[in-house]
């Protein structure tokens, strides 16, 4: 069944880098929806083996007749092509085709296909456009909106990349019909994040929507999708470098990452990831005094409605901490959380390494 919903924008706000998010049904084929977009001799589709016999045509077709020569690169699929190796695939791409400054970028695909493009487009000859066309809900909700480009290191998740906008982000939501289960949920979790750091209300929406979203109702991931680019743009409007309140967007993520990296790239989905590592970081906003043991279950109740787990892995404790202090937002050696202060409110803080031990100990499975 298509989905079917209006087309709306919402526009991140940063003077002249500004640009829209465009969010409806059948965008992703039409010409029109590239209308805006700086003239170019030549474009390159980036993909991956899964989305491409999918949607790889439609995009190529809608460019058609906007650019002389449109190329396609398939990446291979999954979290732990997100390295060095893969990404210099787009630049042999982009040199072998005679690529100039104009050449416009298609990131066509979920977070890693948009990562590792943007992170190629603000890298190649320093800097040429790119639009974010993403096919997964995680990627339409967070990920490829706001510039933030990265590849993964073995030793740490998303820790060699830039800050680097796109001119273009459409979020067609027909592509979602294709979506995995496992993939759809992993999306949930980077909606449901909104609600405990930013807009109770739309936590409210949430809980009382989330079996339509689980049902793929047109009408609802419509609303979530839009509801949660107008919180991600208001945010990235006021910090777009995340040198404050862009943090609060990394909710789960200190020990979501861990995760990813303890049990290897991809063993997880990042969603997966994110999902526990909310109710990680819920049950340290409680030892903190932020939250209430009724709001730590009514998150956990949530997130695992969402298809998503809310036990971790069996890491070992020492072995959590010493991933997380590699996280981006550690300050000589401190670990820095993202916490509820209160509901619908979050900020960015140390805790104790034995007060963290504990939320492990409660959290993950025992060896």
């Amino acid at each position: 069944m298509p989905l079917s919903a209006p087309p709306e924008s919402v526009e991140i706000q940063l003077g002249d880098r500004s640009y829209p998010i465009l969010i409806g049904s059948g965008l992703l084929g039409d010409p029109g929806s590239y209308a805006a977009l700086p003239s170019a001799a030549t474009a390159l589709i980036v993909t991956n083996t899964t989305v491409a016999p999918l949607y790889a045509e439609t995009l190529r077709a809608a460019l058609a007749n906007r650019f002389r020569a449109v190329h396609l690169l398939e990446l291979p699929d999954g979290e732990a092509y997100k390295d060095w190796q893969t990404l210099n695939l787009i630049f042999d791409a982009l040199l072998s085709h005679g690529c100039d400054r104009k050449t416009v970028l298609f990131a066509l695909g979920g977070g890693v296909v948009g990562d590792m493009t943007g992170f190629a487009a603000a890298s190649y000859m320093r800097g040429v456009p790119f639009v974010q066309v993403p096919t997964t809900l995680l990627a339409q909700v967070d990920s490829s909106v706001g510039g933030k480009t990265a590849i993964n290191h073995p030793l740490g998740k998303n820790m060699i990349g830039a800050f680097y906008q796109p001119r273009l982000v459409l979020c067609d939501l027909s592509t979602l019909t294709t979506l995995p289960p496992r993939e759809l949920s992993a999306g949930l979790a980077e909606i449901i994040k909104y609600g405990p750091i930013h807009d109770m209300a739309f936590m409210d929406w949430i809980e009382a929507n989330i079996d339509a979203m689980v049902a793929r109702d047109p009408s609802a991931l419509a609303h979530a999708v839009k509801r949660s680019c107008e919180i991600k743009a208001e945010v990235v409007g006021q910090d777009e470098r995340e040198t404050g309140l862009r943090a609060i967007l990394n909710f789960g993520h200190t020990f979501g990452h861990a995760i990813e990296s303890g049990l290897g790239y991809g063993e997880w989905l990042h969603g997966e990831a994110v999902g526990c590592g909310m109710v990680m970081a819920a049950h340290l906003s409680q030892r903190l005094g932020g939250v209430d043991e009724a709001f730590v279950q009514r998150l956990t109740a949530l997130i695992q409605k969402a298809g998503l787990p809310v036990v971790g892995p069996a890491l070992g404790a020492e072995r959590y901490l010493e991933l997380m202090r590699i996280d981006k937002k550690s300050e000589a050696g401190e670990i820095r959380f993202v916490v509820i202060d209160k509901p619908g409110s979050a900020i960015m803080r140390g805790a104790p390494d034995a007060m963290v031990r504990e939320v492990l100990a409660q959290c993950c499975e025992k060896n």
